[in-house]
């Protein structure tokens, strides 16, 4: 389905809602022949911090008013925008070392309260993709340093971040396992993907006390951990399962063994 269409309509026309004082991202409009359908994605935003990150006992108050606030279908890609609140996994475009996903609501609330994020902390977003977690995110902290492989996603986020107003927001294009040093340390590293492993590279840029959460592991075996810095060493424990699409470029080195 083409970005903007409805199921059953052959000729409709996406056309943007020109309205001053229209907050962004409050809705689209379809226009067929002289008769306006508005999609009302204020509402969905709404009924999705009801329906899907309250119920997994989300009880940041921060956090929650972050989810309401940031227009998720202002981060969808390549996505139909009728999908932006959909339980799922949703998958916002193909990059060349494979597909990326925007992550389903649940999850992603529930990795981002595991890391406890405090309005001083600095916070590398690995894997930033269009850039919706780094949005959620600069909400709740100071300085959000969002990396992303792919220079054509990293110019997305760049883009729409910026149209949101997110100031506090640094978009970097680079290799996702190998960190940002030169920004280091971090008091939070949160990982927008499942990974085989966490790189060592990637906790050696943690700050004394700093958080790194990650899912390690694919499909049903994968499982939520937190990664706490203390004196110079970082330590990892379980939290709880997690099922989401894997981040491309963390899959383990295979060593054959005779």
């Amino acid at each position: 389905m083409h970005p903007g269409s409805i199921p059953g309509e052959a000729s409709i026309a996406l056309v943007p809602r020109i309205s001053r004082g229209v907050p962004a991202g409050a809705g689209l409009a379809w226009r067929r022949g002289d008769k306006i359908m508005k999609t009302d994605f204020s509402e969905r935003r709404v009924k999705m911090v009801d329906g899907q990150i309250r119920t997994v006992d989300i009880t940041s108050g921060p956090l929650i008013e972050a989810f309401l606030a940031v227009p998720r279908e202002a981060f969808i890609g390549s996505a139909d925008p009728d999908l932006a609140y959909i339980d799922e996994d949703l998958r916002v475009a193909d990059s060349p070392d494979g597909p990326r996903y925007l992550m389903e609501p649940g999850p992603l609330a529930r990795l981002i309260q595991l890391a406890a994020v405090e309005p001083t902390d600095r916070v590398l977003d690995v894997g930033a993709g269009t850039g919706y977690a780094s949005a959620i995110l600069s909400r709740l902290a100071d300085t959000v340093v969002a990396l992303e492989s792919d220079p054509s996603l990293a110019a997305q986020a760049d883009k729409t971040l910026a149209a949101q107003g997110l100031g506090n927001v640094t978009v970097i294009s680079g290799p996702l396992p190998a960190g940002h040093p030169a920004a280091a340390p971090y008091n939070v590293i949160f990982i927008g993907g499942a990974v085989e492993e966490v790189p060592q590279a990637l906790l050696d840029q943690l700050a004394e006390g700093g958080r790194l959460v990650a899912v390690e592991g694919h499909g049903n075996a994968g499982i939520a951990r937190l990664f706490l810095k203390t004196t110079g060493v970082a330590t990892g424990r379980r939290a709880f399962n997690a099922a989401i699409k894997p981040l491309p470029g963390f899959e383990r080195v295979r060593v054959f063994e005779f």
